[in-house]
Order: C-alpha cells, then sequence, then structure tokens
C-alpha cells in the first residue's frame, strides 16, 4: 500500500471523464477501527450533468447535494433498498457530476474484507468467497471495505480515514464501453476498466 496520497489538487485539475481515467490503477484506501482495507481501483464509470443516468440530472435534492459540492468528496448513497455505491465528486463545486467506483483489486485486509461480506450474505466463514469475487462491483466493494453512507457520505476524499492513494499500476491499459446495470443513458461510453484485469465486474 502506498502512502501518496491523492491531493485535493488532482481532483481539481481533470474533468469527469479524464477522472474517471486517471483514477484507474490508484488505490482507494479505509482506515477502520475494525482494520486497512484498500484495493486497487480497476474500474469506473463518469456521469455528467447533462446525462439521463446521473443523479443531478435536471434536479438538485438533499439525496443528490453531494454532487455538488468540492471535487474529491465523497457520493455514498443507497441503491435496491439494500446496497450502497461510492462515487468521486467531480468537476467543479456547484455542477453535480461524479465517478462511480464499480470495482477493485484487492491489496490489503483481504480477510477483513470476506469477512465483512460474509456478514452481509450471512454466509457461513467454512465457504470463503474467492478474491476476485469479493469487491467486482460497485455493491460489493463497497461491503468489502466497509463503507457507509451514515459515515462516509460528504467526507473528503483526503481525510486520514478514506482516501485515494497514487497509482499502484502505472500507465494501465484502459478499455471503454457503454455503462451497465442502468437503464438510461446506455449507450453513452463512459465506462472505463483495466484491460484483462480479472477483477473488473461482469
Amino acid at each position: 500500500m502506498t502512502d501518496e496520497r491523492l491531493p485535493l489538487s488532482f481532483y481539481q485539475s481533470f474533468d469527469t471523464t479524464t477522472l474517471a481515467k486517471k483514477l484507474l490503477g490508484c488505490e482507494l484506501v479505509h482506515n477502520s477501527p475494525d482494520g486497512i482495507s484498500s484495493g486497487i481501483i480497476v474500474e469506473t464509470e463518469a456521469y455528467l450533468q447533462d446525462d439521463p443516468a446521473c443523479h443531478a440530472y435536471n434536479r438538485r435534492t438533499p439525496r443528490t447535494e453531494p454532487m455538488y459540492g468540492e471535487p474529491g468528496t465523497a457520493y455514498v448513497y443507497l441503491i435496491y433498498g439494500m446496497y450502497e455505491c461510492i462515487n468521486v465528486v467531480s468537476n467543479r463545486a456547484g455542477i453535480g457530476e461524479a465517478v462511480l467506483i464499480r470495482a477493485l483489486q484487492p491489496l490489503k485486509g483481504a480477510e477483513l474484507m470476506a469477512a465483512r461480506r460474509a456478514l452481509f450474505q450471512k454466509k457461513s466463514p467454512s465457504k470463503p468467497i474467492p478474491l476476485k469475487y469479493l469487491c467486482n462491483g460497485p455493491g460489493k466493494l463497497v461491503v468489502a471495505m466497509g463503507i457507509s453512507r451514515y459515515l462516509h457520505n460528504t467526507e473528503s476524499l483526503c481525510s486520514d480515514n478514506l482516501y485515494i492513494s497514487s497509482p499502484v499500476i502505472t500507465n494501465p491499459g484502459i478499455e471503454t464501453s457503454a455503462r451497465i446495470g442502468i437503464t438510461k443513458g446506455v449507450d453513452l461510453p463512459y465506462r472505463y476498466f483495466i484491460k484483462d484485469n480479472i477483477y473488473v465486474s461482469k
């Protein structure tokens, strides 16, 4: 795990689609009371203000208010009534845009991640979750990393307990596709992932 935490200026330097690509290969770290867990960001999706799939599209609500904050802020929200997703607020303050972190390659605290996933799914510890399935989806990685909208929504990603560090994988081969798991703006090529990485979501 690196100690080179990305500064606020990093998030301020790029538009949303560029940031979504720049985050690939970087390390998401959660220093929680249970221990440290971290993973390499291997898949992202960009959500822009003129994008019908974006939560901030044509509306500003209490739920989406974090998206209008400073770039580098965490936006954590609930989907399907049970899963949470973490986004990196992007662009500039006052513009509702963000980058969804879709998948991680586990680095540190894999046993802790597996325990969190098993507890969430109420599975027996005797049936471990394979490493490549721990964080291969936005809902899975939030559970595995111990991230919560109650604790981390609106938190700066330059904080001491939740942050992103400089790339572990430098100059990764990046592929682009339409986003998945949504019903609006499905044809927009705003999904980015590291080529041939087995930890990318399916």
